[in-house]
């Protein structure tokens, strides 16, 4: 099985002269699909899935590299897993602006088909607005619970503690399943602790998408309150951290008080 992304119905039609024709699709996630040599699966998020041999894997990605469609995917493939999981992920957490967010999402068999056929990938790998666009069908499909701690709560508390009492809270609100969680340093929870979670297990995925998503809409608010955007990320933040001191503004209500780029401006 492989995958390709940004693809269209009309450059389809190149498969045609291939031995392929057009058959009903399946589901509501899909655009067209096509039996031939390999079967072929158009979803609505642009993916492309082809299914086969080996061999007539490889010829149909010659195919679409040749005539330059798509982009192949080479990331790993989500972990197959069975019974009900819930995935927990956090957002802002290495922000210079903003709080914290921790998300999780609940999923079976049946709602992990799904995630994958809107196309769910981990959050790094998405733009801000694939982010939107994703997070709103995740919760159309699976049960998603939020914890979205603004600075000035933030900022009273440890981070570790904080993480681990949310990760609980979020997972808790969710009921019965497997917990897992994209291990942190001091991670205490979690039937399922690992790095980079977001990479293995659909529902980790799924939850960083929604956190992300709530992160940049806290990011919106506190640019609002503030009167400027406020950047994302730690790398090019002095220009906004001058802006709030030069406007006389409260840091411990849009900043994280204990990073080091933010302390010579207190």
């Amino acid at each position: 099985m492989v995958t390709f992304k940004s693809v269209s119905k009309k450059e389809l039609d190149v498969f045609l002269a291939y031995g392929f024709s057009f058959t009903p699709v399946k589901t509501e996630y899909e655009i067209a699909r096509m039996a031939g040599p390999c079967k072929l699966i158009l979803y609505k998020s642009g993916k492309l899935l082809i299914q086969g041999t080996e061999n007539e894997i490889k010829r149909m990605k010659n195919v679409l590299n040749k005539m330059r469609i798509g982009e192949e995917i080479v990331s790993a493939d989500f972990k197959e897993e069975s019974g009900i999981v819930i995935g927990s992920d956090e957002s802002l957490k290495g922000d210079t602006f903003g709080g914290i967010v921790v998300a999780a999402v609940k999923a079976d068999d049946q709602i992990r088909e799904k995630l994958r056929k809107i196309g769910v990938e981990e959050s790094k790998q998405l733009t801000d607005k694939k982010i939107f666009k994703i997070a709103k069908e995740i919760k159309k499909i699976a049960p998603y619970s939020i914890r979205n701690i603004y600075p000035e709560e933030f900022n009273k508390f440890e981070l570790t503690p904080l993480l681990n009492r949310l990760h609980k809270e979020v997972k808790e609100e969710l009921g019965a399943g497997t917990h897992i969680v994209d291990k942190y340093p001091g991670c205490m929870v979690g039937d399922i602790a690992v790095e980079k979670a977001d990479s293995s297990y659909i529902e980790v995925a799924a939850a960083s998408v929604i956190a992300r998503e709530e992160a940049l809409n806290q990011l919106e608010i506190l640019s609002q309150k503030a009167g400027f955007t406020l950047p994302k990320g730690s790398s090019h933040v002095l220009q906004a951290l001058e802006e709030l001191k030069k406007r006389n503004l409260p840091f411990n209500k849009f900043v994280k008080m204990n990073f080091g780029n933010v302390r010579p401006y207190l």
